[in-house]
């Protein structure tokens, strides 16, 4: 069964820049070379949702979980920290269309 992994947060103010770098040059493509596929991005420009919507797909529950207990993912997340607030993380079976 295939599983979304589905992360929301908000971006600091005034680490917009740093934020952008990291996650482009660094963030998505380590969790893509980690074995998680991107599927949405999504931004909220009005509303009472976080920013920041990005989820991905992974073949099974049990890579979902190798992945997101794997120390390289641990430093990500941590380093993500430094430039988003609010954050969640979640894993639930794929619908194959938008999820929250």
């Amino acid at each position: 069964m295939s599983i979304k992994v589905i992360m929301t947060w908000d971006i600091r103010p005034g680490k917009e820049q740093e934020y952008f770098e990291f996650v482009v040059r660094t963030f998505m493509p380590r969790i893509t070379e980690m074995g998680l596929d991107l599927s949405d991005a999504w931004v909220t420009v009005y509303g009472e949702h976080p920013q920041i919507q990005v989820s991905s797909e992974v073949s099974s529950l049990k890579k979902g979980l190798q992945i997101t207990q794997s120390e390289e993912w641990i430093h990500l997340n941590e380093k993500l920290q430094e430039y988003v607030d609010n954050y969640t993380f979640k894993m639930v079976p794929s619908k194959g269309a938008f999820q929250f």
